[in-house]
């Protein structure tokens, strides 16, 4: 990827973090934010929305870093493995027990707290349908069998970009693990589908640089038989 398109990719990237963030926050955090229009509090409204496109632009900036982690993981697992068919049932083995553990140890679902269980089953729900919707689409409109790799990068990655929050035991954990798990997947998302879209543009930059440099050298080749 050239430096142009990656930037373009960094930012996009950002932006969507940001305004995810904001729009859940204000979301879940309704009743702290409508306490500042109830008191004509417009700056302090606005301060605080734009900490969380702030904290939306970490996140975003946390999945990006993922993504090109697992860009090397992944070609690693391959080499390791040998071929890309034992690799996929590696990586579904490890996203069987991400779950598993997500379940019965970060989300602790058998703790009796039928309001938190439920929540929890919402948050898991929406892990598990977008990463397979995302899976879809990128087998879709590549290659069908990027559909595991997809998967164990929407699951595995994004849940361990969310495990500092689901660490932490004290405080309103609830309401802050719930927000950053929407930017994660949201920037998750459109990395994966987007990537080949910006190494299209990429290779076409580089074609046209090409041929520039091939026309610079036929005229300056040129210029050089004329004298």
């Amino acid at each position: 990827m050239t430096i142009r398109n990656w930037v373009k990719f960094f930012l996009n990237g950002l932006l969507i973090g940001g305004l995810t963030t904001a729009i859940i926050g204000l979301i879940v955090r309704w009743g702290f934010f409508s306490q500042y229009l109830q008191d004509g509090e417009v700056w302090q409204f606005t301060g605080a929305l734009l900490w969380m496109v702030f904290l939306g632009f970490t996140m975003s900036v946390v999945a990006q870093m993922g993504f090109f982690a697992y860009l090397t993981v992944h070609q690693f697992g391959v080499n390791i493995f040998k071929t890309l068919t034992l690799w996929n049932w590696v990586q579904l083995l490890i996203i069987i027990v991400v779950l598993f553990d997500l379940i019965f140890f970060r989300f602790r679902l058998t703790s009796g707290d039928n309001s938190r269980t439920l929540l929890y089953l919402f948050l898991l729900a929406t892990l598990v349908i977008t990463s397979s919707v995302t899976a879809y689409f990128k087998a879709k409109w590549t290659k069908k069998h990027t559909l595991v790799s997809a998967l164990f990068f929407m699951i595995v990655i994004t849940t361990l970009e969310w495990l500092p929050a689901l660490m932490v035991r004290s405080g309103n954990i609830d309401t802050w693990v719930t927000i950053l798990l929407f930017p994660l997947l949201a920037v998750n998302a459109y990395q994966i589908l987007a990537l080949p879209k910006y190494n299209t543009m990429s290779d076409k930059d580089k074609l046209r640089l090409d041929e520039r440099k091939k026309a610079r050298a036929l005229a300056g080749n040129k210029g050089t038989s004329n004298k």
